[in-house]
């Protein structure tokens, strides 16, 4: 375990994406109150409080918690306090990374929300129940919406942003097939039928002067997303 040279210093971790600034309770000030507060009922020092602004827990590719899982694998602090779990990461994989890392480093997390504290045996699988439990439940709704959208679509209708190759038919909220884009995909299937990479159908796109819808230049996260519709 490496415990050499840790300082009994906590850090705050506090994070918003751009939906989440606009709700009640989430903003950047609320949670860092919420924070100090528990680091006071705890006795514990914050050598600083780190925010991820705009940034998704979708994935760990943040640069705040980059540097929280660096102060905590470097040893330098006891542990995190966040104001909820869901701050932290949205995903059992990465929770899985970060839980591997406090294991390793002895160092824990404590949450406001969830009254946890990894310092314990039994906190540490109540952090992952908790996450399983999240997960899974982010998974049935999005299941759901997916659903739902494939119906509106099997009928004609639309809902929110238009899939590319489609546009609105201005009537009935019906959404009626789009030649250009439809053109356009075309050729992204058949390019990746012929085993193409994204990289390489996206540079090609570029090179030929196709630009998506909002008039930006190609990448392969689009590819892959427009693949991924027409399955």
């Amino acid at each position: 375990m490496k415990t050499r040279g840790k300082r009994q210093l906590w850090v705050g971790y506090i994070r918003v994406s751009s939906k989440d600034q606009a709700e009640s309770g989430l903003s950047l000030e609320a949670q860092e109150a919420r924070i100090r507060a528990m680091a006071t009922a705890k006795g514990v020092v914050l050598s600083e409080v780190v925010s991820d602004q705009a940034e998704s827990a979708k994935s760990l590719d943040r640069p705040g918690i980059q540097r929280v899982l660096s102060l905590m694998n470097e040893g330098s602090v006891a542990g995190v306090i966040i104001s909820k779990l869901d701050r932290l990461t949205r995903s059992v994989r990465d929770l899985g990374t970060i839980v591997e890392l406090l294991s390793v480093t002895g160092a824990s997390i404590i949450s406001c929300h969830e009254t946890l504290d990894t310092s314990s045996a039994s906190g540490r699988m109540i952090l992952n129940i908790t996450a399983t439990i999240a997960q899974w439940e982010r998974e049935v709704i999005c299941e759901r919406t997916q659903e739902a959208l494939k119906q509106k679509l099997v009928r004609g209708e639309h809902a929110g942003n238009i899939a590319y190759g489609y546009r609105s038919s201005g009537e009935d909220g019906r959404a009626v097939s789009d030649e250009g884009e439809q053109a356009i995909i075309s050729l992204i299937r058949e390019h990746r039928a012929e085993g193409w990479s994204l990289s390489r159908i996206a540079d090609w796109l570029n090179d030929q002067g196709y630009r998506t819808r909002r008039g930006t230049e190609w990448r392969i996260q689009y590819v892959h997303g427009i693949l991924r519709r027409a399955k």
